[in-house]
Formats: C-alpha cells, sequence, structure tokens
C-alpha cells in the first residue's frame, strides 16, 4: 500500500483541537499513530501532573505556575484506559511518566502498579528531579517501573540552589542512590548546561556518572521555559558540550544504532594529557540530545499526552488535540483511538528551528512550559 504524505497545515497559535486534524486521516491505514511522513510513534510519554517542588530557572519562573485544578487532571483509572488504548490498539511500546515532577501525585505507586499488572512486558520509565526519590525507589521497583531518569545539572550545593531555587542537592543524591540499590537501572542523569552557571561542570559531572556506572545526558536548554526568556545566544550547543568534555575525556560515537532514541551516544575514553588521545579501555557511554542545533525530527517515533488528557504530537507543538475531554463524554474506544489516530496525522515535518539555533521559518514558541507538557 502506498501513502501520499502531504504538506504540512498549521492552525493558528493557541488552537485547541476538539475533534478534527487539519489534513483528514485517509481510511484503511493500519491502526497504528502514524504520521503524513511515514513516522510512527511507539514511545508513550504521559505526564501524570504538572505540579513540580522546583522552581528551575529554564521551565518556570521564582514563584512558580498557576496548577491545574485537581478534577482537570487524568484520574488513575483514566491513564489506565488510555495506556491499554495505546499499547493494546495503537503499538505502543513503550511507556515514560513524566511531570511536573511525577513523585508530588499521592496515587503514583498504585498508578504504575495498575499499568504492569495489565501490561507485564511493557517498558515503564520515569522523569523526576529525584527530591522525594530516595523514600519511594523500592515502592516503584516492586511496582514495576523499569529504570528512572533523574535531574541534576550541577554537583555542588550553590550552583544547584541557583538552578532550581531550592536547597535540595543531597536529597537528589540521596535518589540516585536509593534508584541504583532498588535495582531501576539503567539509571540516566539529564543536566542541562546554563552558559556562565554550570557549563565549566560538564567533566565533572560525567566523571561522577562513570564512577556511579549511571549514564549521563547533556540536553540542550530548549525554548520551552514559562518565561519565554530563552535565547540562541545562551543556550549551550552540542557542539560546544562535546568540546566541553574534550579536555578530559575522548569521545566516539557509539556503535550501536541509535534507533530512534533522542540521545546521541558516545564511548567514553580517558584523554592521555601528553599524548592528547584516548588512553586506556572504554569508561562507559555519554549522551547528548541536541533538540535545537542538531535535530532528529525525521525519526521522531514519540506521542505525548498532558496532565489534563491533552495529545500533543511534538514536543513544541502549539497545536493540541482534548482525548480526556472526549473520554468524559462517554466515547467508546474507537473513538478515542481514532482522536488519537488524527492527531498524529497531524504531526508536522520538523519543530521549525533550524541547525543553528531558531530559524526564521515558522517556529513559534509553544505557551505551555517543559512542566506543564510533560518530557
Amino acid at each position: 500500500m502506498t501513502i501520499q504524505l502531504g504538506i504540512p497545515v498549521l492552525r493558528p497559535a493557541g488552537n485547541d483541537n476538539q475533534g478534527s486534524a487539519p489534513i483528514s486521516r485517509p481510511a484503511g491505514l493500519p491502526s497504528k499513530l502514524l504520521d503524513r511522513f511515514g513516522r510512527q510513534a511507539t514511545d508513550l510519554r504521559l505526564s501524570v501532573t504538572d505540579k513540580c517542588n522546583l522552581r528551575c530557572t529554564y521551565c518556570m519562573p521564582a514563584d512558580g505556575l498557576q496548577w491545574l485544578p485537581k478534577e482537570a487532571v487524568m484520574t488513575a483509572a483514566e491513564i489506565q484506559r488510555i495506556v491499554g488504548l495505546g499499547v493494546e490498539r495503537l503499538g505502543v511500546r513503550e511507556l515514560r511518566i513524566t511531570g511536573g515532577e511525577p513523585l508530588v501525585r499521592p496515587d503514583l505507586v498504585d498508578i504504575i502498579a495498575a499499568v504492569r499488572e495489565r501490561h507485564q512486558q511493557l517498558p515503564i520509565s520515569m522523569t523526576t528531579n529525584g527530591v522525594g526519590l530516595a523514600q519511594k525507589a523500592q515502592a516503584l521497583r516492586d511496582a514495576g517501573l523499569t529504570r528512572i531518569n533523574v535531574s541534576l545539572d550541577s554537583l555542588h550545593e550553590d550552583t544547584f540552589t541557583q538552578l532550581t531555587r531550592r536547597p535540595f542537592l543531597s536529597k537528589v543524591l540521596d535518589g540516585v542512590d536509593h534508584a541504583r540499590a532498588a535495582g531501576l537501572g539503567p539509571v540516566k542523569i539529564n543536566a542541562v548546561l546554563m552558559r556562565g552557571i554550570n557549563d565549566h561542570e560538564a567533566p565533572a559531572l560525567l566523571e561522577w556518572a562513570l564512577d556511579r556506572n549511571v549514564e549521563l545526558r547533556f540536553i540542550e536548554q530548549m525554548p520551552l521555559d514559562a518565561q519565554h526568556g530563552w535565547t540562541q545566544r545562551e543556550m549551550i550547543t552540542a557542539l560546544e558540550i562535546r568540546t566541553l568534555l574534550s579536555t578530559d575525556f575522548v569521545l566516539e560515537r557509539d556503535r550501536q544504532l541509535r534507533d530512534g532514541a533522542p540521545a546521541e551516544r558516545f564511548e567514553v575514553r580517558r584523554r592521555n594529557a601528553s599524548a592528547a588521545e584516548a588512553s586506556g579501555p572504554v569508561l562507559g557511554t555519554v549522551g547528548i540530545i541536541a533538540s535545537v542545533s542538531e535535530p532528529f525530527c525525521a525519526d521522531c517515533r514519540r506521542t505525548r499526552i498532558t496532565a489534563e488528557g491533552k495529545i500533543m504530537s511534538c514536543l513544541f507543538s502549539r497545536e493540541e488535540f482534548d482525548l480526556l475531554g472526549l473520554l468524559r463524554s462517554g466515547a467508546d474506544d474507537d473513538e478515542l483511538v481514532r482522536r488519537w489516530q488524527d492527531a498524529m496525522w497531524a504531526k508536522p515535518r520538523a519543530h521549525g528551528m533550524d541547525h543553528a539555533g531558531l530559524g526564521t521559518s515558522e517556529f513559534v514558541q509553544p505557551d505551555r512550559s517543559m512542566s506543564a507538557i510533560g518530557g
């Protein structure tokens, strides 16, 4: 079967689509989350809350954001139904729990346990800031969580506090240790480098991660802050990250296929200072997620659902499709599946940022911040 792929049609900013996609999805296509450019979404990023107990400078203002009312957020039963449709009807093969900060949701362990009971083989991961992880790591593992990503931008208390506006570094480090002890591996560490603040820590962060057998992933700062203060000039690019690491390490591209993963992975060896070359065995790997300067839209396999049940086909999308409202109106599974498929069929070819940062074409920063989307 040949699929004719159309040209992206973008709706005006702020549109909250309640039904049809800009271009109707042709009949007769496989029951998967396909888009017009041949991509299939198999990785579900699902947010369970928009609330967070940190105030990271690259995400939200110091006084926080206006949180969703409780009744607007998906219930545990609604989450289970949506995940079930994704896995059983639409080809979802991996679930990532996100927020906000997922650990602030009181029934998180129960949600994971219920999903695991229904989907025994489904990889279930979670992204967290790690503040409450020490107390819940073992319970999460026992409930069926497979692995975990922990955000950690600095190993220095003052810098950590400056970036997060909370003095919780020791809690995060303790959480990483408890996650490792609980078997939530591979534990991955997500770090965002900010120019003039923590960029000099890149080699030390990698050394720390290698010592603990956790995988560090540097993430370019993205234009997803609530304040809309992101600038290309302040962003540390993937090229700069590799340069910063080269003072102590030699990076060689991992021989394993990237296979749709957002991070480009590198094998790490010690740099021989005298010979300026690699010395010794491979110490581990490091990943770099370069969404802005080296985008990977052509192989994107992600579909996102916000805490209030809105489908976002792209992290930078300004178009949303209301799945939860349809569910609560009494829609059957077939209607919910069609809404989700329509949303993904409308996915644009790319996010609109060129290889040097913000392009001059169609990109407009989303109204939502990262915490309100779910990474």
